[in-house]
């Protein structure tokens, strides 16, 4: 009876396995969608790669295009027949996917900029480009990219343009009278003698008017050389001071507050400009735009440490540095500033501490100019 009993329950038992495994083989699973969508893109000089990611179903599909209008429609009408677009994930919104970021907003969508994926999460998965396109989907699904590129169509746009061109002309500037007083080394004692103790500006000029002889000799090469320099370095001079001239001018037309701020000229005006961008209202905060400066510490508090900072080795260096040259100037020259500045020093505060307070007072004072009606001076919310 037990052996009898034993095998009819084991045939019972691969019976109902039969159902089963027919059932399953008959039966087809419908993939979940949610009608939802991210699109990740991978922008390069080219071409750009984009993968369509639903908010349940995973990735759906990926797709290559060309880097003009017909490919930019093209991207668009693949992803809406997908289903509703949340938002579109970018790389390289600033050089490579601006114009299809400027694209995608005047068709009416989101466009968030995804930064380009650490190095750990690369070694473990691989690089490609369809990959990076995967993962800027997944980054703005998760929450992770959720930064408003600059919209870059006005004047910022324009001043960080020519600044642009400014910053390479007073470099350039500078490596050519280097090399021109370098050079000057071996010139003729009477040449050195004529141009001793002169300014940058009069030695170039002075070096520009030689008139060489004919090329026979390294003295008459010398001062070829030398003509040569000068010329460039007045050229350059001449262009640096127009742009600066450029620049200033749409400074004072864009935020003119900025100008009236004590210790802030064109130049830093400029800087802070540049990076808020012709959207400054992407900035959310005052404590939001001093960590895009680098100016918030960082917490390092861990057990028994709880409480400690470090400095912000982050963000825009270059409005790091503007900021620190108003406080400079602020600490020189200003009276509340200066006053500030014996308080809290007859506190025990060193110098560099009082610095980096005052940096960021300057730039919680520079959000709120930033979100100032110029015409009206109320500050918008």
């Amino acid at each position: 009876m037990t052996v009898l009993s034993t095998r009819r329950r084991q045939r019972d038992i691969h019976v109902i396995r039969q159902e089963a495994t027919g059932t399953m083989a008959s039966d087809t699973l419908t993939p979940i969608r949610s009608g939802h969508v991210v699109v990740g893109v991978d922008t390069h000089k080219h071409v750009h790669v984009a993968a369509v990611m639903d908010s349940v179903g995973g990735i759906l599909a990926t797709l290559t295009v060309a880097t003009d209008s017909g490919g930019f429609r093209q991207l668009l009408d693949w992803a809406v027949s997908f289903g509703k677009i949340i938002a579109f994930g970018i790389e390289g919104t600033g050089s490579y996917g601006s114009g299809l970021s400027s694209f995608m907003r005047r068709h009416g969508h989101k466009v968030v900029e995804v930064n380009r994926p650490d190095r750990r999460m690369r070694r473990l998965v691989g690089k490609s480009d369809t990959l990076d396109a995967e993962h800027a989907a997944r980054a703005v699904l998760a929450g992770f990219a959720t930064a408003v590129p600059k919209t870059a169509d006005g004047a910022v746009e324009m001043i960080r343009q020519l600044k642009v061109a400014h910053d390479t002309a007073v470099k350039d500037r500078s490596a050519a009278m280097v090399t021109l007083k370098a050079m000057l080394v071996h010139a003729p004692q009477q040449l050195r003698k004529d141009t001793a103790e002169k300014t940058q500006i009069m030695l170039a000029r002075h070096l520009a008017a030689l008139r060489p002889r004919a090329l026979e000799t390294p003295e008459d090469s010398i001062r070829h050389t030398l003509r040569s320099l000068a010329r460039r370095w007045l050229n350059l001079d001449t262009e640096a001071k127009e742009l600066a001239g450029m620049i200033e001018d749409l400074v004072t037309r864009t935020a003119p507050q900025l100008l009236d701020a004590y210790g802030i000229g064109a130049d830093t005006a400029a800087e802070i400009l540049i990076v808020a961008g012709d959207n400054p209202e992407r900035i959310h905060s005052e404590a939001a735009f001093a960590k895009l400066a680098g100016i918030s510490p960082i917490p390092t508090g861990s057990g028994m440490t709880s409480g400690r900072h470090r400095l912000n080795r982050g963000g825009h260096r270059q409005l790091n540095a503007a900021i620190y040259r108003t406080v400079i100037v602020r600490m020189r020259f200003h009276e509340p500033t200066i006053a500030y500045v014996s308080r809290r020093t007859a506190e025990g505060k060193s110098k560099r501490d009082i610095i980096r307070c005052l940096k960021r007072y300057v730039i919680r004072e520079v959000y709120h100019l930033l979100k100032t009606n110029p015409a009206s001076g109320e500050i918008t919310a």
